[in-house]
């Protein structure tokens, strides 16, 4: 048996279907950066970057919580042969429920914001706005996908909102738009587009079936928000750190933003696994498997490891000289920066691996506490008195890092037993 045949066999089933997905998305996105740093100005792109960011933060971080507690109760009917349907009305209804509370604020200090993070730009706080209703309505429906095993319709939403995103920011580039506002709008007009296209898959697989209570997507809710806001903030908050700390230093975030991203290349693929992973754990879960759930989880975080050191060292060598080309990013980074950024990256994709064994095993109280810990961690260092890149770089490292630590020691205590006693 070949490598790929082994890697392929140990990762959780539908993988191959998300991680085409994942790597037009994870394309897109660089694609995207590259097109809006080639054409915006400097100061722009610093807005464009925070933007991006807070997207990938706060937005994330509100929402795919409730692609996760809809593929964990999705997965569980399948078992028991109950439908979704009354899963995704839940679903759909506390998503648009996180929407509006993110929305009235974003109107309310519409001025403010843009102060603060757009050198003004109102604009920009509407694409914000956009951007956020977006994931709402993408996040619902790759939970039911992604509950039901219907990877090839989950695949297609990720790969047909990245092609979008290319052909879109291409296409305004070349048309030499300068307008920060109309590339960011391309974050809400792709996913929008692929959830129009894939709900077809989704409504036909949500057959109607017993009642969905609030209590089982809810019970664990606000500890998943909680956790995953603060896994965004950890793995996005150096580039704001930077503007809040150095407002006038836009060359510095601008080329965070664009190192950060190309540090993370691995985190893109690690999503092409980790839908299919937390089902293929509920699954586990909802069976009785202990040994399954263990095997799995054991084969996820190697390959994760494996996955970010390969790309770890491809980023040191090559980051400071690609940054420029790929991105009209100031060279103002060099091998260092852009070691410390590789290491918070792999030790953050092990945190969200063990993350999502410990949301199955009914630890979600616990890996909360262990987000708690490491942004504590983080924020201790990023106030610390060391030279300013090089706290937010290393405060990234060291806060996963905390985070890892504490998830393993829960972890032993928890699937390492049971697993032997199953």
């Amino acid at each position: 048996m070949t490598l790929l045949d082994r890697i392929t066999t140990a990762l959780p089933r539908g993988t191959a279907f998300v991680g085409i997905g994942t790597a037009l998305l994870g394309g897109a996105n660089y694609v995207h950066l590259a097109a809006a740093g080639h054409s915006l100005s400097v100061d722009d792109m610093a807005s464009f970057s925070v933007l991006w960011t807070v997207v990938a933060s706060i937005g994330l971080g509100l929402f795919f919580p409730v692609e996760q507690e809809v593929t964990r109760v999705v997965a569980a009917r399948v078992v028991a042969g109950d439908g979704a349907l009354p899963v995704l009305r839940r679903g759909a209804a506390l998503s648009f429920g996180l929407l509006t509370a993110v929305l009235l604020p974003l109107a309310v200090f519409a001025g403010p914001i843009a102060d603060l993070f757009f050198h003004g730009d109102r604009s920009l706080v509407l694409a914000l706005g956009g951007a956020f209703a977006a994931l709402a309505c993408a996040h619902v429906t790759r939970g039911i996908l992604a509950g039901l095993g219907r990877f090839e319709a989950y695949g297609l939403q990720l790969g047909l909102d990245g092609l979008l995103r290319i052909v879109l920011s291409v296409a305004l580039a070349l048309a030499g738009v300068t307008s920060a506002f109309v590339f960011a709008a391309i974050m809400t007009v792709a996913p929008l587009i692929s959830v129009l296209v894939t709900l077809p898959p989704v409504l036909r697989g949500a057959r109607p079936g017993s009642t969905a209570q609030w209590r089982e997507l809810i019970e664990h809710l606000g500890l998943l928000v909680g956790s995953t806001l603060l896994a965004q903030v950890l793995v996005n908050i150096a580039v704001i750190s930077t503007k809040l700390i150095a407002t006038d230093d836009s060359a510095l975030v601008a080329a965070l933003l664009s190192a950060l991203v190309l540090a993370r290349v691995p985190l893109f693929a690690f999503g092409a696994f980790q839908a299919s992973l937390l089902a293929g754990l509920s699954t586990a879960q909802a069976e009785g498997d202990g040994r399954g759930y263990r095997r799995l989880l054991l084969r996820a975080s190697g390959i994760t490891a494996g996955l970010g050191a390969a790309f770890g060292v491809g980023a040191v060598a090559l980051g400071p000289l690609l940054l420029p080309v790929l991105f009209g990013s100031p060279d103002v980074l060099g091998p260092v920066d852009f070691m410390w950024l590789a290491l918070g990256t792999t030790l953050y994709m092990l945190a969200m691996v063990l993350g999502q064994a410990l949301l199955t095993s009914g630890a979600a109280r616990q890996q909360l506490l262990a987000w708690i810990v490491g942004t504590g961690v983080l924020l201790a260092v990023t106030l610390s008195p060391l030279e300013l890149r090089t706290r937010v770089e290393v405060a990234y490292a060291v806060g996963s890092l905390a985070v890892v630590v504490v998830m393993t020691l829960v972890l032993r205590s928890r699937v390492g037993y049971r697993s032997v006693h199953s």
